[in-house]
């Protein structure tokens, strides 16, 4: 099976500096990744990761609970996008809209996503996933703001899968803080307004929060392709204000198991379903067929 670092089927290790990357364990039931084609997979994979209150709900208990199941899934999901081949995932963590929880399930997931960065970013870097880091640092913990930057200071060298990790991250907020960042320039004089192009705003997308955090410097942002394939777990069908400009032209993919039920394989049936998708990108043509009935569209 080719995959899209060359090798056959996907396994050989690539340099992490002066190491390298081991491969995840494989699925305890045995499940491979499908032989696609690499030109038939996403390059770019966003999910939210929806359900893990309602997971805890159904089994009576607390909310933090699902929280920390969906911890698990988040791990085997990552997996699954390294051995599919997966040049990108991007995980929806902790939304801007997310404050609006009770103060007692924000203080839980602030000091659950500081443990888990920390526990599982070795791993991640063993595997070769380079992370980086979108949201806003307004409100946020400046402790979990620090082991952001500490995951992608140590994995900025990985060439593996890219896993963007959005904590305390609102689109719409992004593309304001963007459309701002034009502004100053062309007040400044550094932009003449006739040129800005659609490349103009996406290339300030986190200009404003791409300074040293708790001292530390941040590495360069590195270019992040658009969304080909958005994914929603536990049934619900919106896009929550999730990387609305980047998911522009993705396909949606909206499964129903809650987010702790999430696996692997549960991501591979997504890149499968893509894989026999149509894409147009707004263009069209037809496809007659015999007897002069209308054909469907192809392209």
């Amino acid at each position: 099976m080719s995959r899209k670092d060359g090798t056959e089927d996907g396994r050989a290790p690539r340099a992490r500096g002066a190491e390298a990357r081991t491969w995840p364990a494989p699925h305890p039931s045995g499940a491979r990744p499908p032989e696609l084609d690499a030109r038939a997979l996403p390059r770019h994979v966003a999910v939210v990761m929806d359900g893990n209150g309602r997971w805890a709900n159904q089994r009576g208990l607390p909310r933090v609970e699902g929280h920390r199941a969906g911890e698990r899934a988040l791990v085997d999901v990552v997996a699954g996008a390294v051995e599919a081949g997966v040049e990108w995932l991007s995980l929806y963590a902790f939304s801007t809209e997310n404050w609006k929880r009770s103060p007692a399930e924000v203080r839980f997931l602030m000091g659950f996503s500081r443990q888990t960065i920390r526990e599982d970013r070795d791993l991640f870097d063993s595997w070769g996933v380079r992370i980086v880091w979108s949201g806003r640092r307004p409100r946020l913990w400046r402790s979990v703001a620090k082991e952001l930057v500490v995951a992608e200071r140590q994995t900025q060298h990985n060439a593996g899968l890219g896993l963007n990790l959005c904590v305390n991250y609102g689109s719409r907020l992004e593309i304001a803080d963007a459309v701002k960042q034009v502004a100053l320039d062309v007040a400044a004089g550094r932009l003449d307004p006739a040129r800005v192009t659609e490349r103009t705003v996406a290339a300030r997308f986190g200009a404003l929060d791409a300074g040293p955090v708790a001292g530390l410097a941040r590495p360069p942002r590195p270019h992040i392709p658009d969304v080909d394939l958005f994914v929603r777990t536990s049934g619900e069908q919106r896009l929550s204000n999730f990387l609305l400009w980047q998911s522009a032209y993705a396909e949606l993919c909206f499964v129903p198991e809650l987010w702790p039920d999430v696996d692997r394989r549960v991501l591979w049936r997504t890149l499968e379903e893509f894989a026999g998708r149509g894409r147009r990108f707004g263009g069209a043509t037809d496809t007659p067929v015999a007897g002069g009935a209308p054909g469907r569209e192809a392209g």
